[in-house]
């Protein structure tokens, strides 16, 4: 059994814990902006290519109480580094803190990599290590003064799907859109619609979802270059790829106003074999004439931070507003940083969600609506 952690953005905790449980993860553990559980070596692939929500994952190597330089480094060289990495192995230290008495990021990192080498050298008789192999992210957490030692495993973050080959003007980030998604009542059974779908991510990230698509299945992880018995990275990956619904027929509608936006939305669908599977049409929102019941709306309206946008974005959410009042089955869902949305949409939302899109700090609406 190992231990491992999974980062997300703050306000998806509980969407990842649930995450984790499907992939049948023990003892798991919710803090802001993390979850932390217990399971096995080939989980550490399973995390990172099926998880939706997390940013990376962490295999934990060790806990212990750091209030000096001295027990930092003495906890850091116990740790078996030789038989963690190779001689060639590209390691870099990445720190935080907070609450605590060692709080010098800089010293942090400087004392953990000379632990490091100085543990690897009792092995490999060395000097100087050239770090021309594989990528080890070392990283330090300490906070109350207790450290918390890990490898990132995941390499570049996991909302990195490898879809997005063109993007437009503040997207969402994927593993937010597909937050968006498995927080409503949305299922492959019932119509979606964005309004402002951008260059598609929601749309894409509900695909994903209705079809038991595992959205790592695009990338590679820094683990999959180490030699990390136990791993059984193409064992878990045809097991992934033997879970996708590939019959699954959805409803999915994209609208945008700029027909940029439109343009990337139909490479980035295209990219995945997914341009058949949603309608895109250019249209203002104004002029959308929805027919149906028990649709989803879920969507990303522009929401400016000028004074002068102010304006169009109250009437942007008059419109969805008078939109919703056309289409009393549906459920809705908004996310946006304009902190006035009720008013202007003229109803109070069921719930309101505090999320962050990128270092926005943004709500989201929610408008339930009956369930069929």
């Amino acid at each position: 059994m190992i231990y491992l952690e999974a980062t997300a953005n703050i306000g998806m905790e509980a969407v990842l814990k649930r995450e984790a449980q499907a992939l049948g993860m023990k003892n798991i553990r919710v803090q802001d902006g993390l979850v932390s559980m217990e399971g096995k070596t080939e989980d550490i692939s399973r995390l990172n290519l099926h998880l939706r929500t997390a940013e990376r994952v962490h295999w934990v190597l060790a806990r212990f109480e750091a209030r000096s330089f001295t027990e930092l480094f003495d906890g850091v060289y116990d740790l078996p580094w030789p038989d963690i990495m190779p001689k060639t192995a590209n390691f870099i230290t990445e720190a935080k803190s907070r609450k605590s008495q060692l709080f010098s990021l800089s010293d942090i990192q400087r004392i953990t990599e000379k632990a490091v080498v100085n543990k690897l050298q009792t092995r490999y008789k060395t000097e100087w290590f050239e770090k021309n192999g594989a990528r080890y992210r070392i990283g330090v957490r300490i906070v109350d003064d207790l450290a918390t030692i890990y490898l990132d495993t995941s390499g570049d973050g996991l909302h990195d799907r490898g879809y997005r080959k063109r993007s437009v003007k503040a997207p969402l980030t994927e593993t937010l859109a597909s937050g968006l998604v498995q927080l409503s009542f949305w299922n492959k059974n019932r119509m979606l619609v964005d309004p402002f779908c951008g260059s598609g991510t929601i749309l894409i990230e509900a695909i994903l979802l209705g079809r038991n698509i595992a959205p790592g299945l695009n990338r590679r992880f820094d683990f999959e270059y180490w030699n990390l018995e136990g791993a059984n990275d193409k064992a878990v990956r045809k097991e992934a790829f033997e879970m996708i619904d590939y019959d699954s027929k959805l409803e999915l509608y994209g609208f945008d106003v700029d027909p940029k936006a439109l343009e990337a939305a139909r490479i980035n669908l295209d990219s995945l074999g997914f341009l058949d599977d949603v309608t895109l049409r250019e249209k203002d929102i104004a002029q959308l004439d929805l027919a149906g019941d028990y649709g989803v709306i879920i969507t990303n309206p522009p929401y400016g931070v000028r004074i002068e946008d102010k304006e169009s974005v109250m009437a942007l959410n008059r419109e969805l507003g008078q939109l919703a009042k056309t289409l009393p089955t549906w459920s809705h869902y908004i996310i946006t940083a304009d902190e006035g949305f009720e008013r202007g949409f003229g109803k109070k939302a069921d719930r309101k969600r505090k999320l962050y899109n990128g270092k926005i700090k943004t709500d989201y609406y929610q408008y339930y609506g009956p369930r069929p």
